[in-house]
């Protein structure tokens, strides 16, 4: 696939590593992807939202998806511009979203039938893609967590490296039960999307 000759070094540097992450499962790619756009989408999205719960959960979220769709990407433009894209889309959703249904992280979310999300997702009973994270593909996983923001890789480790029940990460971070499952619900996603990838390397 031809990159655009007008690709600025920065361009050329993203796409080599969008290579190595789809053809070579290159979990050092997907960590620095990540770290070399974190902060920036996080801003953007802290502008849009002038939250700061809600910019760390869309900036975990535009990553997970712009990962799991990081086959669609072409090189007709550059990636931070795909991903910008992406992020911002999927905010003025979440915008949109919130204000009709007045979500709050701080509260239980709750599906277009009202039922909350969080009782669906059970604090004993691990489902397969918490099996599959549990599993020695883990390892992968810590140079993509080592990039997160403090407060979300606090969370992650607690859940999945220490192996703590939310109940118990809950009285740990002194956080309502409601907000410790949405914010995992949220970044789980977004790490499964990458131990699968890598799932026949291992």
């Amino acid at each position: 696939m031809v990159v655009n000759p007008n690709f600025t070094d920065k361009a050329k540097r993203d796409y080599e590593l969008i290579r190595r992450a789809i053809d070579h499962n290159d979990r050092n790619a997907y960590a620095n992807l990540m770290g070399n756009y974190r902060d920036s989408i996080y801003f953007m999205l802290l502008k849009m939202t002038n939250n700061k719960d809600d910019a760390e959960d869309m900036t975990i979220e535009a990553f997970g998806k712009a990962f799991k769709k990081l086959e669609q990407y072409t090189p007709n433009y550059a990636f931070s511009t795909w991903l910008f894209k992406i992020a911002s889309n999927n905010c003025i959703d979440f915008i949109r979203k919130k204000k009709h249904h007045l979500i709050s992280l701080d509260k239980e979310y709750q599906d277009e039938a009202g039922t909350e999300l969080a009782q669906r997702i059970p604090s004993s009973v691990l489902d397969p893609e918490e099996e599959l994270i549990k599993s020695q593909k883990i390892k992968i996983m810590r140079e993509v967590v080592d990039k997160l923001k403090p407060h979300y890789r606090i969370l992650i480790e607690l859940r999945y490296f220490k192996e703590l029940t939310y109940e118990e990460i809950a009285e740990e971070l002194n956080l309502p039960l409601g907000t410790v499952k949405a914010k995992l619900f949220r970044a789980r996603d977004f790490l499964y999307n990458i131990v699968q990838r890598s799932e026949e390397h291992i």
